[in-house]
């Protein structure tokens, strides 16, 4: 089992970046694969970008490719999310979480251990 806090959440306006961290916890959390998720009003909880446990596969969303950057630090058990060239529609409340099934780290149904989330407001 694993605990998942994140932080980094804030305002920002449309252009910016903004670095998103989740901090793993856990006797076994070097096991887990670790995705970061989220919901924005009004709608369902979208996959965002995740991480093999080993760090040695990333997997993103098409709407945050070439701008978003999802990164492990095993040391210090954290997984982050550097997100560049923020988009109004990036206003949602991020998530991140962890799967042992890191076959399926795409679908959120997948994932059992979740954080409480962070929010990250873009202004236009």
């Amino acid at each position: 089992q694993v605990q998942l806090v994140e932080s980094g959440g804030g305002l920002v306006q449309s252009g910016d970046s903004l670095r998103l961290s989740c901090a793993v916890t856990g006797r076994t959390s070097s096991r887990y694969a670790v995705g970061w998720f989220r919901q924005a009003p009004g709608k369902e909880r979208e996959f965002v970008a995740a991480m093999s446990r080993d760090g040695d596969h990333e997997y993103y969303a098409d709407s945050v490719k070439g701008r978003f950057t999802i990164s492990r630090n095993s040391a210090q058990r954290t997984v982050s999310l550097q997100m560049n060239t923020l988009k109004a529609e990036g206003r949602a409340v991020y998530y991140c979480a962890a799967t042992l099934d890191y076959r399926r780290v795409r679908l959120r149904r997948a994932y059992h251990e979740w954080g409480q989330g962070t929010q990250v407001t873009v202004s236009s």
